[in-house]
């Protein structure tokens, strides 16, 4: 029988049942789109909030104020190792760039709230919105809170101005970027050949194909008969690794049959007789050929039939992190293991024989078990070391980054207090605690599943909150700050972007197609680096992301604080 609880006064009495259903519904919308936008997660988990905040719910603030700190002590951890990474001597200009690039973003985005006449509320909004750092709302509010007028401040303006602005910030980021940016550069063209000219200067492309099992496997195993004359005296397993090496050819023989027996511990040191059957592994175009240099190939179902892992490993030992991809691949604890991909702060960037390897990467070692294990101890450590979250640290974390930034640091410039609010502080914690897994990854683990959560339910959950909080008073701000606002956040968002594409390429004189990522990472835009890289048909723009985003992402989320101050 059903109860006679209305249905609104029961969502009114569980409110957390609001927020979950906004949580799906957002995630449901922000999937949809058309042609090739789409509103996003956040902006959709938003407005779905806003629908849901008319039935007039109330959600206790210790809600929204505990999965906002979720959030930024994840985005804090993931950044951590590129940001201290930043600070060495080869990564200081990006840094130096970013810093400039988010000064162009925090003072666009005064400069036009001060032509229009916006509160701080609006501003704080403005910011959010088209600078794409969804942070601030959160960030900003804790600073309006510390003002001596500021629980008078009306704050609903808040979310109204970050998603009227928010929609271009995002597609309109990736059009400057992806379709502008190389227009402004001198053509597409000439950002794909700098792209390539880059790619050359750094080697060739030593990775191989994603994927468990492509149409055409750009790695292969197969077995070929020792035929070749060369074969007759006798020589080692590194011998004529070294020999295939001389012609340009990167082979590793992964199995033996010699005499009937097949052998599966081949060394460097295993002797290699005419007649025995090889089995090699390489790219594809050099293993494909080498019935020439080897002998005829041969079905043997039995000596091809044996497993190959795929084992995730973070870099964190000093041999290995800024070492260059070619000397890693060089030594002999990577005999026969290849390097599927590097993924740095989130992003999958290319596997080039001149690029470095940060702390904090995340490789992908393929080839046999017993070579992938004997491999991984020499790079860092497999990923996760544990399934369990080391809480102790994230507890600590937070709660010491928001005690000292929030309360023992703050002073004062008359009556208005200045500090980092716990918000800051909690993400110069996060920072900390990253960097230090990095170096010491037995301490304050966190699995890469613990931390999407942390970061997109987090983040989200937190929106939602304000969604509903707000939505009974989001049509009518919407109505005050009007339609105007649309131009002025595509203002704010433009003139950073622009500006960041010249200083690049004159001042910092990068490479046109690093120009643009650095451009993508100090704004935080993850899809505008996709637009770009799709456009110039080049995955190098990411190289110049990863330090830049992790900047970007710390200092944006700070001018919530500093735009506070400026407006009031």
């Amino acid at each position: 029988m059903f109860a006679d609880i209305h249905f609104i006064d029961f969502l009114r009495a569980n409110p957390a049942l609001a927020v979950f259903v906004t949580l799906a519904l957002g995630f449901l919308v922000g999937k949809l789109r058309w042609r090739s936008f789409s509103l996003g997660t956040v902006t959709s988990v938003l407005l779905v909030g806003v629908v849901v905040g008319q039935l007039k719910i109330e959600i206790p603030e210790p809600a929204k104020t505990l999965f906002f700190l979720l959030f930024l002590f994840s985005v804090g951890y993931a950044v951590g190792p590129q940001f201290f990474r930043g600070l060495k001597r080869d990564g200081l200009p990006q840094v130096g760039f970013a810093v400039v690039v988010c000064l162009s973003c925090l003072g666009s985005t005064w400069l036009c709230a001060t032509l229009m006449g916006y509160d701080v509320a609006q501003a704080a909004g403005l910011l959010a919105g088209s600078q794409t750092m969804s942070a601030v709302l959160g960030v900003a509010t804790d600073t309006i809170r510390q003002l001596p007028d500021g629980q008078a401040i009306d704050l609903d303006a808040m979310p109204v101005c970050y998603a009227v602005t928010y929609i271009f910030g995002t597609a309109g980021s990736a059009w400057i970027l992806g379709t502008l940016g190389p227009r402004l550069l001198g053509g597409v063209e000439k950002v794909h050949k700098a792209a390539l000219d880059l790619e050359s200067k750094l080697g060739d492309d030593v990775s191989f194909t994603a994927g468990f099992d492509p149409a055409a496997r750009a790695i292969v195993f197969r077995a070929y008969k020792a035929e070749n004359d060369w074969f007759g005296q006798r020589h080692t397993v590194a011998e004529f690794e070294r020999y295939m090496q001389s012609q340009k050819k990167l082979i590793f023989v992964e199995r033996l049959r010699q005499r009937g027996r097949i052998v599966d511990d081949v060394t460097p040191r295993t002797t290699i007789y005419p007649g025995d059957t090889l089995v090699v592994s390489g790219r594809r175009q050099y293993v494909i050929e080498e019935e020439d240099w080897i002998g005829t190939e041969v079905e043997d179902a039995e000596l091809t039939n044996f497993s190959v892992q795929s084992l995730p490993v973070v870099v964190s030992k000093r041999g290995a992190a800024g070492q260059y991809v070619r000397n890693i691949l060089k030594r002999k604890e990577m005999h026969g293991v290849n390097i599927r991909s590097i993924l740095r702060a989130g992003v999958k960037i290319p596997v080039l024989a001149g690029g470095k390897l940060d702390a904090g990467d995340r490789l992908e070692l393929v080839g046999l078990p017993q070579d992938v294990r004997r491999a991984a101890p020499t790079l860092g450590f497999s990923d996760p070391v544990s399934e369990k979250t080391g809480m102790p640290l994230v507890g600590l974390g937070i709660f010491l980054g928001g005690l000292l930034f929030g309360w023992l640091l703050m002073t004062r410039i008359g009556a208005v207090p200045l500090s980092l609010t716990v918000s800051g502080g909690v993400l110069i914690a996060g920072l900390f605690c990253g960097w230090l897994h990095a170096r010491y990854p037995h301490v304050g683990n966190i699995p890469q599943p613990t931390l999407w959560f942390m970061n997109n339910v987090g983040l989200n959950t937190f929106i939602a909150i304000v969604g509903i909080s707000t939505g009974p008073t989001f049509i009518q701000g919407f109505q005050e700050v009007g339609w105007s606002l649309f131009l002025i956040g595509a203002a704010a968002t433009s003139i950073p972007l622009v500006a960041g594409i010249f200083i690049g390429r004159y001042l910092f004189r990068f490479n046109d197609a690093l120009t643009l990522g650095c451009v993508a990472g100090a704004r935080t835009t993850t899809a505008a680096l996709g637009a770009v890289e799709e456009t110039i048909q080049s995955n190098v723009p990411s190289m110049g992301y990863t330090i830049t985003y992790a900047i970007g992402n710390t200092l944006l989320i700070i001018w919530g604080v500093v735009i506070v101050l400026l407006i009031a």
